[in-house]
């Protein structure tokens, strides 16, 4: 079933107009906790990149 164009434009303002908006200080923490979830990963990733690199470093020494 095929709509209109002003029916169309309608039907998205009254979709829109049911979208609930974060607050000011919702966005900021949700920003601050990805920021902060971003950098434990990163740390996290770098200690199983030093461990796997130490591990191979210390097995080549072994057998090289």
């Amino acid at each position: 079933m095929a709509t209109n164009p002003l029916q169309f434009i309608q039907q998205v303002r009254a979709e829109v107009s049911k979208v609930v908006w974060p607050t000011r200080r919702e966005v900021v923490l949700t920003t601050i906790m990805v920021f902060i979830m971003a950098t434990l990963t990163a740390i996290f990733f770098a200690l199983v990149d030093l461990g796997i690199r130490s591990g191979l470093q210390g097995i080549l020494t072994l057998f090289g």
